[in-house]
């Protein structure tokens, strides 16, 4: 396995493993709104949060920028919790729910972003190459976990679409939300 295998494989465990719940999370009350019809635009949403993600990995893997680990695992969350609570508020076919929702995927990004990184900082040490090739591959791994993740929750979107109509949308909506913020709740209150 080549290096970039490897760090492609962490990067893509990191999003679908069972202890990567609040990033699942996240990504899916970040989604909850769309249907495959509106795949470019998650695609795009997905890709803001995984850029927030990459810069701060990036600049915390350098040591340019660094965040009490505590205080990150308690902020991440606050974001799922603060994006479930929006989806209350949100119009889809609204022309700002694009913009605001990419301005929430990048900036609750960059708090993602300092949840692996010391993990990263650790394995980057044991080596004395570049870490450049290391973080792009690790990126390219969460994207594609995240797509993973996605395709997963449009799939079972859909099929609770076709059971309970159309028009019951916004419910499984608000009520995927309320469950998300419960278990967001959970994780903030394990975390203190």
């Amino acid at each position: 396995m080549t290096e970039f295998e490897a760090y492609f494989q962490i990067g893509y465990k990191h999003i679908i493993a069972i202890d990567a719940l609040d990033h699942l999370l996240f990504v899916a009350v970040l989604s909850i709104l769309y249907s495959w019809k509106n795949w470019k635009t998650l695609l795009i949403l997905i890709t803001a949060f995984t850029i927030g993600h990459s810069i701060t990995l990036a600049l915390s893997a350098l040591n340019i920028l660094s965040f009490p680990t505590k205080i990150v695992e308690m902020l991440i969350p606050l974001t799922i919790i603060l994006t479930a609570i929006y989806n209350f508020f949100d119009n889809p076919n609204s022309t700002n729910t694009f913009k605001i929702r990419y301005f929430i995927a990048l900036i609750f990004g960059f708090i993602h972003g300092f949840a692996f990184s010391n993990l990263l900082k650790s394995m980057f040490a044991l080596s004395n190459k570049s870490i450049i090739l290391k973080l792009f591959a690790f990126n390219i791994g969460i994207e594609f976990g995240q797509i993973t993740a996605l395709l997963i929750y449009l799939t079972i979107s859909s099929l609770f679409i076709q059971i309970l109509g159309e028009q019951k949308k916004h419910y499984l909506t608000l009520l995927f939300s309320i469950i998300v913020i419960f278990l967001s709740g959970q994780m903030f209150l394990e975390r203190i």
